[in-house]
């Protein structure tokens, strides 16, 4: 996470929320894992932020673990972090 290592967690929070919401204005499952249907948001993240594809994907899986937890109110990250793949547990 090299790149967030140069911006403030205020920005980090921006970029998560912006890629949050292109994938709620498209109607995407949240689950979803096909790259081909995934590019499209990493691709977003490389232009909007010039950011290398390792970045992106983790800026990209960062803004589906957001909406995820966002959904699920009742659910501590802190504890159930590991279903969503966070590695937080």
């Amino acid at each position: 996470m090299l790149y967030y290592l140069s911006m403030n967690e205020a920005e980090h929070n921006s970029r998560i929320e912006k890629i949050a919401e292109v994938i709620l204005s498209d109607n995407i499952s949240l689950d979803e894992q096909k790259q081909n249907k995934l590019k499209k948001y990493h691709d977003l993240a490389k232009q909007n932020y010039g950011l290398d594809q390792d970045e992106a994907s983790e800026l990209v899986i960062e803004a589906f673990l957001y909406l995820k937890l966002k959904q699920a109110p009742d659910i501590d990250p802190l504890t159930k972090g590991d279903e969503f793949g966070a590695g937080f547990s």
